[in-house]
């Protein structure tokens, strides 16, 4: 009897346990949160080097707080301040602390105006006394402490203001600041969008100056959208928008000085046509700013040294390369004012160190690739840290250098993405791993040797949940393409069997320097691939020619023809793969967004021996109607190279279209406009090509908020089951025959 029990109990959790592993992935779940991952948010490392703090959101009472851990035990300290506390506001959004961390700027009721600007309400926190202060009734951008943390500089209606927190005396420093015009110390749209930044002022270390750019965007080119809404009439957002081979906004450069109250132009001992300044920061020096110069190729750059006491300049420091130099925040300045900076001019980004007046002292980085991250220099080890590609170009692994370039050690073990969070005073780091079949893992570790201290969180629960799904592995490769070796991912369904044929759906972004053959964790679009290997699918993911970190050659070979060695290498791939004897060539498929949708459409339209069918989501269908900085970069302007914008558009390539076209965009897109779509549908109408299409609502370039993201992954999907599915629900019929015969 006990044995039958066993047996009974043994076959039951056979079953369960088979069960459990045929639970099927659905659009909903994708799109509920239920595969949302646990973080960490909003990291700050308090200046004692032995705590940290985090952004904790209570969603039931629906405050926030801000929480101090201690490094060793990991144990929470204390709750530095609550908002169920504060009368003045019921919850804050994210936090900014001072220099000496005797006060915090708490942002709430924030609204995105683009991509990375927003406007609020900020109070400043004072840690001491638990009193809050408004700094303004009105919505704000950008409120930056001083670094002595008695005045708080901001933004408001484009111009800049400085509040003492002392005396609650507010000055405005610059006045001619208008809506679509003169924009002071914050940067207009395509700085915004291209350069990535939107804070354009800067507190010099003795908290009396502020340098500052000035965006004089009046003779910019208009663009409006619609914006439908709920109203009877619709309204327009109208912005200024250059786009390839229009006027930029003209910028300057500024210096306020709160003593004097006066403000005076920087000169630079050289004469700039047509420039951009995409970065400033203030030495160790309180009268020495630095600036970056960049001419409107950007294929030049000049580190400028301005000094503000007599107004003079110095250049220290002069990049040229034959195709572009990317713009990044990787200066630091020592005690000694010497610099580190990361350039790729021998072929791969690495760290170089130079003295105060840009004479190199060395290459601190070397090798056959690439520097990712810089994180900081340690002054007392007189260790750099940093992350790279060293252990195969799509993982990332943390190492420390000594300036000197020796003694370089590897702190990170496991193979995939880690990413790392140094204390302030660098003895600990926290690292956030994640690969391809590992969650992401939040570990404390030491700045030294690399050793993990404690595990801080993890998403086990998640790994666990997922285990009763039927998920496939992400298989790592390379594929020889054109003379190259590509890196590629391919997803197999669960129950793949070599002795049919599937049909294969391509994914990719493409777009220079980018990377989407990676080794790190699932984003939505992984468990969207993984319900379509559900299907019966075959998904592959390669990086072909001008994607990043594989070299600057290997990067910058699309220089001027943007769409061409991208698009031959996904439609030569896409011809490999379908020799492949489980895939079936007569149904490939290609899908993409925004740079990925421009690839996808000029790969159907280029390729219709190739694809039987693709979808683009925001696509460009011609340069130039993009941005100048973007574009330009990559193409210089059409005036100049109007055979490599119009040669590669896929608009002028509609009349070779021959399989089936998904095009899908959303009307309030201000990155990749309408526009785009709009011109591309008319092409195609006027080719008489049939295709299909959406337009969603108001939606920007991420298509998103509310239901539209599960209604538009529900459109994709059936148009690829409708499209390539047909031979699918043919085998499963015959699958289901085989088995009434022999049964």
């Amino acid at each position: 009897m006990k044995r039958l029990k066993l047996y009974f109990f043994a076959c039951f959790f056979a079953t369960f346990f088979i069960s459990a592993q045929t639970k099927e992935i659905t659009l909903e779940s994708i799109w509920n949160g239920s595969f949302r991952t646990e973080r960490m948010d909003v990291l700050h490392s308090m200046a004692n080097g032995q705590q940290y703090a985090v952004l904790n959101f209570d969603r039931q009472s629906r405050t926030t707080a801000i929480d101090i851990y201690d490094y060793k035990t990991l144990k929470k300290v204390k709750t530095l301040v609550n908002s169920e506390s504060l009368d003045a506001l019921q919850y804050f959004t994210d936090y900014t602390f001072s220099d000496d961390e005797n006060k915090v700027i708490l942002a709430t009721n924030e609204t995105a105006i683009f991509r990375r600007s927003s406007l609020g309400n900020y109070y400043v926190y004072n840690v001491k006394d638990a009193s809050v202060t408004l700094i303004t009734e009105d919505k704000i951008q950008e409120p930056t402490f001083s670094p002595d943390g008695n005045k708080v500089a901001y933004a408001k209606d484009n111009n800049l203001y400085v509040k003492d927190l002392q005396s609650g005396e507010t000055t405005q420093i610059t006045h001619d600041g208008k809506k679509n015009a003169i924009i002071n110390g914050i940067t207009d749209w395509v700085y915004e969008e291209e350069f990535a930044f939107v804070r354009a002022f800067e507190w010099n270390a003795a908290s009396n100056k502020i340098a500052f750019i000035r965006f004089d965007e009046a003779n910019v080119p208009e663009f409006s959208m619609d914006v439908y809404g709920q109203g009877l009439y619709q309204t327009q957002q109208v912005f200024k928008y250059p786009k390839a081979g229009e006027t930029n906004s003209t910028v300057s450069l500024h210096i306020h000085n709160l003593s004097t109250k006066e403000t005076k132009e920087v000169k630079v001992d050289k004469t700039y046509n047509d420039f951009y300044i995409p970065r400033i920061e203030w030495t160790n020096d309180s009268d020495i700013l630095s600036a970056h110069y960049m001419n409107r190729h950007q294929n030049e750059l000049d580190l400028w040294m301005i000094n503000a006491k007599n107004n003079t300049s110095s250049l220290v420091l002069a990049e040229k390369d034959t195709a572009y130099i990317d713009v990044t925040d990787n200066l630091t300045f020592l005690k000694d004012n010497s610099f580190i900076w990361t350039s790729e001019k021998d072929g791969f980004n690495h760290i170089y160190h130079y003295d105060k007046k840009g004479k190199l002292i060395n290459q601190i980085t070397i090798g056959n690739w690439e520097v990712t991250n810089y994180y900081g220099y340690d002054e007392k080890t007189n260790r750099i840290f940093y992350q790279s590609v060293e252990n195969g170009s799509i993982n990332r692994d943390v190492y420390s250098i000594k300036l000197n370039g020796r003694s370089k050690t590897r702190l990170t073990k496991s193979e995939g993405t880690n990413n790392a969070s140094f204390s302030a005073d660098f003895s600990y780091f926290i690292n956030t791993f994640s690969s391809a079949s590992t969650p992401p893992e939040y570990t404390l570790n030491s700045a030294a040797s690399g050793n993990l201290i404690k595990s801080i969180k993890d998403n086990d629960v998640l790994s666990q949940n997922l285990s009763d799904y039927k998920t496939s592995k992400k298989e790592f490769s390379t594929i020889h393409v054109n003379g190259n070796d590509l890196n590629m991912w391919m997803i197999k369904p669960a129950n793949f069997d070599a002795t049919k044929q599937y049909p294969l759906f391509m994914t990719q972004y493409s777009g220079p320097g980018s990377q989407s053959v990676k080794n790190s964790w699932n984003s939505a679009n992984d468990y969207w691939f993984q319900y379509l290997a559900q299907q019966g699918y075959v998904i592959v993911c390669v990086d072909g020619r001008g994607t990043g970190l594989k070299g600057a050659a290997f990067k910058k070979i699309t220089q001027n023809e943007l769409g061409k060695y991208e698009v031959e290498d996904q439609i030569t791939a896409a011809k490999q793969l379908g020799e492949l004897p489980y895939i079936d060539a007569s149904r490939i498929g290609i899908w993409g967004w925004s740079y990925g949708g421009f690839m996808s459409s000029n790969c159907l339209f280029k390729g219709n021996d190739v694809f039987k069918m693709a979808i683009a989501v925001a696509p460009v269908s011609s340069w130039r109607f993009y941005d100048t900085i973007y574009t330009e970069r990559y193409m210089t302007t059409p005036q100049e190279n109007a055979s490599g914008y119009d040669d590669n558009s896929p608009i002028n390539h509609v009349d070779k279209l021959k399989g089936d076209f998904l095009l899908v965009h959303g009307s309030g897109d201000d990155n990749v406009h309408l526009q785009n779509t709009m011109r591309l549908a008319e092409a195609l109408i006027q080719a008489d090509k049939q295709f299909d299409w959406a337009v969603y609502p108001d939606k920007n370039h991420g298509i998103y908020g509310g239901n539209t993201r599960l209604h538009l992954f529900k459109k994709m999907t059936n148009f690829i089951n409708d499209k390539l599915g047909d031979k699918i629900e043919k085998q499963e019929e015959n699958k289901v025959k085989d088995i009434k015969i022999k049964g």
